[in-house]
């Protein structure tokens, strides 16, 4: 691991813009609304869209990353994100009114399209990289933290910017993904892998076949991943929105409130991802550990509004959500051959974006009920997460070198039972 510390330096460089360069955005679209004279509901469609477009492509940037390489398919796709980026950053400092919302908007779209190329390959490329488990885990650990800490600092860093000029998060876009680019280009050295020059048809008919031998604890991990992203992005918009009409707490001192799950979460996937090695049954107790914190801290939240109490317990929650997903990435990572690992982990990225476009939304639609209505339906999210880690996540024990002789041995003596068998029904022809 030691000597391919400078290609983690750079594949976490991924998360944390891609994470930047959408959530920087969300404590300025109040701003962004004003300054362009458009609606709150047209104005959450610069998140929606970038979310949307990201769900849609992340499968087919996962085939092409297994097709022709993790590399070739993250450089065009940040490449693309940057585009976006300076897009949406002329339209903002150029234009005014509807128009720069529409040329706005289309480069929103492009940066979705960069998104889905870029965080969603890493995840695969990791595993590419490293043949220990144990080092799997701690590097998507890191990977992990570098996301979270994105969520962070982006509130904080998103309010700070937009308080010089209302536009300068759009132009720290481009900016972010140049420098995100040159430490890939540079400093990532994959390892070479067998060509995989599949046709879409056959692509189709292996991925069907991991799903069907594998999809009970795919599905379950595909699920948990996106019900920790729907509670993470549910809390968050709460906690915002809360802040903001009860608190009359806005910009940076907002941002350094939201940032305290977040930090928490952050600190949890590190050393989550340190701690765990390579035990995978380990990783599975781990996950549901977390995932039952998370649903005792929303049922906790739900007897009291008081802010320093649901800010507290929700810290709390953060840190199950932090133990849980490396747990989850890792499993899916090392559970999945090489070759079909891209797309399989790309879907993974594909309901973990889901759950982040869903999130806002439910609560938004709860906040009119009752507050111990709405950690309720929350809780009952989570729990369903804490079921599906106990029940239906069986990962195998590793085995012995000893066990490893026995299956060998094992699987001989079939073949010659085999055989011996295939000589009978000769001789009695």
């Amino acid at each position: 691991m030691e000597n391919k510390k400078w290609d983690l330096v750079a594949l976490a460089s991924i998360p944390l813009i891609m994470t930047l360069g959408n959530s920087m955005l969300i404590p300025i679209l109040p701003q962004i609304s004003k300054e362009l004279g458009i609606s709150s509901l047209m104005v959450s469609m610069l998140i929606t869209v970038y979310a949307v477009v990201a769900i849609l492509l992340i499968p087919i940037a996962g085939y092409l990353s297994d097709r022709y390489g993790r590399k070739k398919i993250i450089i065009p796709s940040l490449i693309i994100a940057a585009v976006g980026g300076g897009v949406s950053a002329v339209a903002a400092w150029m234009m005014d009114g509807m128009g720069a919302y529409s040329v706005i908007l289309a480069g929103r779209l492009l940066q979705g399209i960069g998104a889905a190329g870029a965080f969603p390959i890493v995840i695969p490329l990791v595993g590419d990289m490293f043949k220990e488990e144990e080092e799997v885990s701690k590097s998507l650990g890191i990977i992990e933290t570098s996301n979270t800490f994105g969520k962070v600092i982006s509130p904080i860093l998103g309010a700070y910017l937009g308080s010089l000029v209302w536009f300068l998060p759009f132009i720290a876009i481009p900016a972010l993904c140049l420098i995100s680019i040159l430490l890939v280009v540079f400093l990532v050295k994959p390892p070479k892998l067998k060509e995989n020059k599949q046709s879409i048809r056959e692509f189709l008919k292996t991925t069907k076949e991991v799903l069907h031998e594998k999809g009970r604890w795919l599905y379950a991990i595909f699920a948990i991943g996106g019900i920790a992203m729907f509670g993470v992005f549910g809390v968050l918009f709460y906690l915002s929105e809360t802040l903001e009409s009860t608190y009359q707490l806005k910009g940076v001192m907002k941002g350094l409130v939201l940032a305290i799950p977040l930090a928490a979460l952050c600190l949890a996937s590190f050393l989550a991802g340190k701690f765990i090695g390579d035990n995978k049954v380990g990783m599975k107790w781990t996950a549901f550990v977390g995932m039952t914190l998370l649903t005792v801290a929303l049922i906790i939240t739900g007897f009291s509004d008081e802010i320093y109490f649901v800010v507290g317990f929700m810290t709390l929650g953060s840190i199950g959500i932090g133990l849980a997903l490396p747990s989850m990435d890792t499993l899916l990572t090392q559970g999945v051959e090489k070759e079909q690992r891209g797309t399989i982990t790309s879907l993974y990225s594909s309901m973990r974006f889901i759950g982040v476009s869903l999130g806002p939304p439910v609560v938004s639609l709860l906040l009119g009920a009752n507050h111990w209505v709405l950690f309720s339906v929350l809780a009952a999210v989570s729990a369903i997460g804490a079921l599906l880690t106990f029940f239906a996540v069986k990962p195998e024990e590793k085995k012995k070198e000893g066990d490893k002789g026995n299956d060998l041995h094992k699987m001989a003596f079939k073949k010659q039972k085999q055989s011996a068998l295939g000589n009978k029904n000769l001789a009695r022809k």
